[in-house]
């Protein structure tokens, strides 16, 4: 993390004391504790590229949308930002009488935004909405090992597995796992109107613009020092950092390159980088042609220099070949070289061998910086090569439908590994049971779904851990991710804000955030 002294600091200082008049030091810190002097003072505006999908855990599966989610809603678990360990949350304990069952106390007395209960009732509703066809959650691969989810009292669900499922807990823990309001869900739209149990309570939506909460003053822990939050939707990330410069937004994540350097030499701003769990990839639509010929993938991957690339980064990237990353659960050191690594020369030999010279194809990319440097990068090196890439860009919302559909030929995507299980990484996006929904590419390898699913349905961690890479290996040597890199997660952020904890998975709660 980067502190640097704020040089108005002392004038600014003799200002507070002349406007306080008598004010001492133990009431200003109580002020903190308890929310601050006033309401002004303790506000936060967290500023986006994108808007939010929608507000809902069970129907939206992007990463804009989970910050705000994040916020009103809460998991059975959560992860423990440092060590990763996971640890109950509204659960209260766990047992496994045998391995496919899962007896899961809840805590008592919790209530969500709309005064409905939090219960096994509850529980049960959110998970089988979650794993209705006909709801179709984006995320549903997350509970598919589920079978039964029963109600044994008041506040204790049982969860019965098909299979053994080591995964389970991180499933649970991840944000679209959040447990919903059944009374709001039924009655309304939790993606216009959130209503969960978590530390701040939706207020508005104006989309395109912005995302308002308010402080929970019920909430079933003390209430969050916080009294406001925004999501504030700003376009050009360039325009974000002057607002974070002049204090009208306190808070930006996912730094790209270019704004480092600025944002560090800003003495107002704090700055803090960790080595992470997303990954950031090169796809291929494998419904289409010659993208579906492993040829051609081998050719495009030869053509790209990712280390050149990652040093592009300026620290905010791991170079490493393998799909599964350092920071997930089933990685092995193994895998790091294990792809196509650069080689123009072998990449045109393969293109004149097989007919690719002067192909022609669209590079679809995300409006955000990172999805259109690397958009840039490749275009060029594939051009070094002999193929003809154009550029198409899209707001992020539309790009997901996109993907989702199927039309495109190549395209860039990130995920986030909210779950830091290798299994939650390749099941969702490389199984053929996840074609139309999470598998944009249409991966279908019946030796690799196999290995997955044998990662899967064990909770033997060696063992998983070894299936997983397995199965890494394999997709790497098919070709049908390139992994431009590995994530370092970021934060900027106003010398103001205190208690702000950024996690490998990029997440971060507002709950224990304060302004000084």
């Amino acid at each position: 993390m980067k502190n640097i002294s704020i040089k108005w600091g002392t004038l600014f200082l003799l200002i507070v004391i002349v406007l306080a008049g008598c004010s001492s030091s133990a009431s200003n810190n109580e002020g903190a504790e308890n929310g601050g002097d006033s309401e002004a003072a303790q506000e936060l505006t967290y500023a986006t590229t994108s808007d939010v999908v929608g507000l809902s855990p069970i129907d939206t599966n992007d990463s804009v949308s989970s910050a705000m989610i994040e916020q009103v809603y809460e998991t059975l678990f959560i992860r423990d930002p440092e060590t990763m360990e996971i640890k109950p949350h509204l659960a209260e304990s766990y047992e496994n009488p045998d391995d496919k069952t899962w007896v899961i106390k809840l805590k008592e007395d919790i209530k969500f935004h709309d005064g409905t209960p939090f219960n096994a009732e509850a529980v049960k509703y959110t998970f089988d909405q979650f794993k209705s066809e006909e709801r179709a959650a984006p995320r549903a691969s997350l509970l598919e090992p589920v079978d039964s989810i029963e109600v044994q009292d008041e506040y204790t669900v049982v969860i019965k597995t098909k299979e053994p499922y080591g995964p389970l807990l991180a499933a649970l823990s991840h944000t679209n796992a959040s447990i919903v309001s059944p009374e709001a869900d039924e009655s309304g739209d939790l993606n216009q109107n959130p209503v969960g149990t978590g530390p701040f309570v939706f207020e508005e939506w104006e989309q395109g613009d912005h995302v308002t909460l308010k402080k929970n003053e019920d909430y079933w822990k003390e209430s969050p020092q916080l009294n406001t939050v925004t999501m504030k939707v700003v376009p050009e990330y360039s325009t974000a950092v002057s607002m974070l410069q002049t204090g009208e937004v306190q808070f930006v994540d996912a730094i790209p390159t270019e704004q480092l350097p600025r944002l560090e030499s800003m003495e107002n701003v704090d700055v803090e980088q960790r080595e992470g769990t997303p990954v950031y990839y090169l796809g291929f639509n494998m419904n289409k042609e010659p993208f579906n010929n492993p040829e051609f993938r081998k050719a495009v991957s030869h053509a790209i220099d990712r280390e050149a690339y990652v040093n592009q980064l300026n620290g905010l990237g791991v170079k490493n070949e393998s799909i599964i990353g350092p920071k997930v659960f089933g990685y092995n050191e193994e895998a790091k070289d294990a792809g196509y690594s650069y080689d123009p020369e072998k990449a045109k030999q393969i293109i004149e061998e097989n007919g690719f010279k002067g192909q022609e194809l669209t590079l679809l990319a995300a409006n955000r910086d990172s999805y259109m440097k690397m958009a840039e990068i490749v275009q060029a090196q594939l051009t070094n090569v002999g193929i003809n890439a154009e550029i198409e860009t899209m707001e992020w919302g539309t790009f997901l439908d996109t993907t989702t559909e199927g039309n495109f030929e190549m395209t860039f995507l990130g995920w986030s590994n909210s779950t830091a299980d290798g299994s939650e990484l390749l099941y969702p996006n490389l199984h053929s049971n996840n074609i139309g929904s999470s598998n944009r590419m249409g991966y279908n390898n019946s030796e690799f779904d196999k290995l997955v699913e044998a990662s899967r349905t064990t909770v033997d961690q060696e063992e998983r851990k070894q299936k997983l890479h397995e199965a890494n290996m394999l997709a790497i040597k098919d070709g049908i991710w390139i992994p431009m890199h590995h994530g370092v997660v970021t934060a900027a952020y106003d010398q103001s804000v205190k208690g702000l904890q950024l996690d490998p998975t990029g997440q971060w709660s507002l709950y224990n955030v304060h302004r000084e």
